[in-house]
């Protein structure tokens, strides 16, 4: 059994200073876990934690390619960058760290909101 950090956001803080320390760079980090979806079968990884990354890139007020303002769009960084680190690993395959390249743009020089900002507000929530 394997279980989760008690905060996934300290946890990757401390991986992304513990990097920093040793190889003098600050990546952004991401902790993930496998996550069920409603009405979707399968499961995908989501960030569960992160540090150095925006995780969150909010478009509203951006156009589409037709020029429509978007006015709902806020794309899941982390958990999209989560997603695209399970495709290239195997479940049972020990790796405990994959590296996803391009995400230059959402990396922060400071630690950021963490993961934490990616959990809907109750008042929004619809399942309660």
């Amino acid at each position: 059994m394997c279980l989760l950090p008690l905060d996934p956001d300290a946890s990757a803080r401390a991986l992304r200073h513990g990097i920093a320390g040793r190889l003098g760079v600050a990546p952004g980090v991401i902790v993930s876990d496998s996550f069920g979806r409603a009405w979707r079968l399968g499961q995908l990884d989501v960030a569960i934690g992160c540090a150095g990354l925006d995780p969150l890139h909010d478009r509203r007020g951006e156009h589409d390619a037709t020029g429509r303002s978007l006015t709902a769009t806020i794309d899941a960084v982390a958990d999209a960058a989560a997603g695209a680190a399970q495709l290239v690993r195997h479940k049972a395959g020990g790796e405990a760290v994959v590296v996803v390249d391009g995400l230059e743009r959402y990396v922060t020089p400071g630690d950021g909101p963490g993961a934490a900002a990616t959990v809907r507000p109750i008042a929004e929530d619809l399942f309660t």
